[in-house]
């Protein structure tokens, strides 16, 4: 917890207390449903929450604004950000439905009200949102594929609506065909040894290819 406070030292009590409770919530949980693996759950604040939380020193969401995150998997990005950000609405979707479960047991532990989790395909979403999250489930051209026709049109941010991307190591083939793409080296804002090749990408839509 004292990593989170490190690097986001404005955290409200709730906010404290919420996070504090990640990692009882899934320790126990991952004991019934394993959706982090054993070795990684010691390290749930820095490669789970902290690596989440990335995306939060990009882009503050604005009140309102809608984020759909897609292959939460046991909730991340999803649920850190939801804590972060509790003015606005994140739709975490899973194909796995114990994943799922895990992260509406997790956000009801919480006490989250401003998360939803259902086990669908992205392609099978039928809403907009500002931004879309993920966290390095596919391949770039194959996950556009699947949410390209689900951001706003209208954006309200600094930075237009579209894509944000928790992966790591090197990106060039595989965001070639993307004029617009932006990096940002996680090492630029954390500098525990894990994130050394972490990025968050971000690729506005509708994009240029």
């Amino acid at each position: 917890m004292e990593l989170i406070l490190k690097y986001f030292p404005d955290l409200t009590p709730l906010q404290i207390e919420q996070f504090t409770k990640l990692y009882d919530l899934y320790t126990d949980w991952n004991s019934k449903i394993n959706v982090i693996s054993r070795k990684d759950i010691d390290e749930l604040y820095s490669r789970h929450v902290l690596h989440s939380l990335g995306i939060a020193k990009v882009i503050q969401f604005n009140p309102g604004s809608k984020v759909l995150d897609v292959g939460t998997g046991g909730g991340f990005p999803g649920i850190p950000l939801a804590i972060l950000f509790p003015e606005t609405q994140f739709y975490l979707i899973d194909i796995i439905a114990k994943k799922i479960k895990v992260v509406n047991e997790v956000a009801q532990g919480l006490g989250l009200k401003n998360v939803k989790a259902e086990q669908k395909r992205a392609e099978l979403v039928k809403e907009e949102f500002d931004f879309i999250v993920s966290r390095a489930v596919t391949n770039m051209p194959d996950f556009v594929k699947w949410i390209k026709d689900k951001t706003k049109k209208n954006s309200t941010h600094e930075l237009k609506n579209g894509i944000l991307y928790l992966k790591g190591g090197d990106l060039t083939e595989e965001l070639a065909i993307y004029q617009t793409v932006q990096l940002f080296d996680l090492p630029d804002f954390f500098e525990e040894e894990f994130f050394e090749t972490k990025k968050v990408v971000y690729l506005p839509l509708k994009y240029k290819s």
